[in-house]
């Protein structure tokens, strides 16, 4: 696999950290969690299947587990032998807290030149609100995304992905594996300061219109991506189902009007999304809304036009497209796991799906840096580890 060979020593805890390195550990990579004394939270965070956590299954798959006390000295020196055989360390504490565990990078890299060490924070090492706690919602509201998250109402919805976490799960993985090629034809490794809020905006490329051209904040219900285009919209079925158009290029609003019998409605979407396209979208209303989702699923389908049911996220991820790509994996305890979204011909990935218990691999890891049975039965009588 593409990552066979990589060892990875990852401190993270939640959503960004353990799910990107996750995707390495699909892909190869040994993967190392250094869990706290009470264990990677979302070990007993919601729904469990089998007396597991969906969510640490999908985030800590074929990963394996260890713990060691960073406040002692046995704890801290073993963690500087493992540094010394590892490609890459993960971590997300506050800014500031690697450096008063002698943990950082600056730290580390006199141990291992070659150390790609990525540190994934909220806002980011600098900047007057590095300290700042924040999860998504946090971040989704301090960098403008709830504002254009409006509902009918105009008013900020609760939002229903964690946009700014995932944003910086993958801007993580990527500069990670920048940095390791890199790494290989310099001898050098890196450090990368990955920001949750530097990553969600940087998804802002299509939306920066008002903000760059007229230094304004858009209106959402006027913009084409938030309901301003009547060919880019959601619309009511009469059985109190939901469709979408999600096209508004003017070869499919031809298409789809020209199948409705309102041709003369054309013209108006090739305007600029607003108030000149509130004919069209309500003409799209009134007439969804006389039939039912089935009725306009089988219309539809013969026409080239950008669409889809609004479908239930049970639904949605055990359709037949989606178990054909492998993104619904089972294993063989009958548990469900999201698959792997990277998928080469060569080498493609692996998912293992065993879960380790906490702190299972800890003794074996110390055997495998020199420790003796004595030196770890002396570690666990201090608490270096548990």
């Amino acid at each position: 696999m593409k990552l066979d060979g990589i060892r990875v020593l990852d401190l993270s805890l939640f959503l960004p950290g353990p799910h990107f390195t996750m995707m390495m550990a699909d892909h190869g990579a040994e993967v190392i969690s250094l869990e706290p004394p009470t264990g990677e939270p979302v070990r007993e965070i919601g729904l469990k299947q089998n007396g597991q956590s969906v969510w640490f299954r999908n985030v800590f798959r074929g990963k394996k587990s260890i713990n060691l006390n960073l406040k002692s000295a046995a704890g801290k020196e073993a963690f500087y032998k493992l540094c010394e055989t590892v490609d890459v360390v993960v971590e997300a504490f506050r800014p500031g807290v690697v450096s008063r565990l002698g943990i950082d990078y600056d730290s580390i890299k006199k141990i291992n030149p070659k150390i790609v060490y990525c540190s994934i924070s909220a806002y980011g090492q600098t900047g007057p609100k590095r300290l700042n706690p924040a999860h998504d919602l946090s971040i989704q509201a301090d960098s403008g995304a709830l504002q254009i998250n409006q509902g009918k109402d105009g008013q900020p919805a609760q939002p229903a992905m964690p946009v700014a976490d995932m944003a910086g799960s993958l801007m993580a993985f990527s500069g990670v594996l920048m940095a390791l090629l890199r790494s290989q034809k310099t001898g050098q490794g890196d450090y990368i300061d990955i920001s949750m809020q530097d990553s969600l905006v940087a998804w802002y490329a299509n939306v920066m219109g008002p903000p760059f051209a007229e230094n304004r904040s858009p209106v959402p219900q006027q913009e084409r991506s938030w309901g301003g285009a009547a060919m880019y919209n959601i619309y009511q079925t009469s059985d109190g189902q939901h469709l979408t158009l999600g096209g508004s290029e003017i070869k499919f609003a031809k298409n789809l009007l020209t199948a409705l019998d309102r041709e003369d409605l054309i013209t108006l979407c090739q305007q600029p999304p607003g108030q000149a396209q509130l004919p069209v979208k309500a003409f799209f209303e009134t007439t969804f809304a006389s039939q039912t989702l089935e009725y306009w699923c089988g219309f539809l389908a013969n026409i080239d036009v950008c669409w889809s049911p609004v479908r239930s996220l049970n639904d949605a991820i055990h359709d037949e497209h989606l178990m054909q790509r492998d993104m619904l994996l089972t294993d063989d305890d009958g548990n469900l796991h999201l698959g792997v979204p990277v998928k080469y011909q060569q080498e493609p990935a692996q998912p293992k799906f065993r879960l380790p218990k906490f702190s299972e691999d800890t003794e074996t890891l110390l055997r495998e840096l020199g420790y003796s049975e004595q030196q770890i039965t002396t570690m666990r009588k201090d608490n270096a580890f548990i």
